[in-house]
């Protein structure tokens, strides 16, 4: 099957899975192997939470001064994990359980925001799992992924505001959330597309929609 066909094969089928909405057969039931390649994905990611913890607070401290709120653009490796198993696992709930989990086994290893982490987790991936809700679970193109993004950066900004920044004035806050939706998009939306399409090419995803259309295209 040459690209141009199995492309457009591809776009059909998303535009089919759109208009049948959220009653299509299956949509709802998760098999083994997603719920265990759902936490494989928030294990992976748990750890770059965990390096990244660590990791960011060098740029941080060369950021902060530049522009108060503008560190938020540091904020895309915590929110990846909910719009790679939404990318990868195509179903309700997918960006959440990713995310959640994610979140919980870095509270629990330890880090400096503790319990509050679990609250993050739990706001981000909703804010992912929104964004493929908008498209009925059936599109899962860059830009919808980055959208995913976005709407994790978002929620991440907003929450932050409340529970970190409680005296922020009017510039930081816009300037924060601002900065944790664009590196939502790019870091977390962007990223998590092509880790997934990486997965993809190598067959490791052979089992899920998200595999075979990376491999038709071949």
């Amino acid at each position: 099957m040459s690209t141009s066909t199995s492309g457009s094969a591809t776009e059909s089928a998303s535009v089919s899975h759109a208009s049948q909405g959220l009653g299509r057969p299956g949509l709802w039931r998760w098999r083994v192997v997603d719920i265990v390649v759902a936490s494989v994905i928030a294990v992976a990611c748990a750890l770059i939470f965990l390096l990244w913890n660590v990791g960011y607070e060098v740029p941080s401290s060369i950021l902060t001064p530049l522009l108060p709120g503008v560190q938020g653009l540091l904020a895309g490796p915590w929110l990846i994990a909910g719009v790679l198993g939404g990318l990868i696992i195509r179903k309700p709930g997918a960006a959440l359980y990713t995310e959640l989990v994610a979140a919980i086994i870095s509270a629990l290893v330890g880090n400096a925001w503790g319990p509050l982490t679990i609250v993050s987790g739990l706001v981000q991936g909703l804010g992912a799992e929104l964004a493929f809700l908008v498209f009925l679970y059936g599109v899962w193109r860059l830009p919808v992924a980055m959208l995913a993004g976005a709407g994790a950066g978002l929620a991440c900004g907003i929450n932050d505001r409340i529970l970190w920044y409680a005296g922020a004035d009017t510039l930081f806050t816009g300037v924060y959330i601002a900065s944790t939706t664009i590196s939502g998009a790019v870091i977390a939306g962007l990223g998590a597309w092509l880790i997934a399409r990486g997965l993809a090419a190598t067959g490791a995803l052979s089992r899920f929609a998200a595999g075979r259309e990376v491999t038709a295209r071949v």
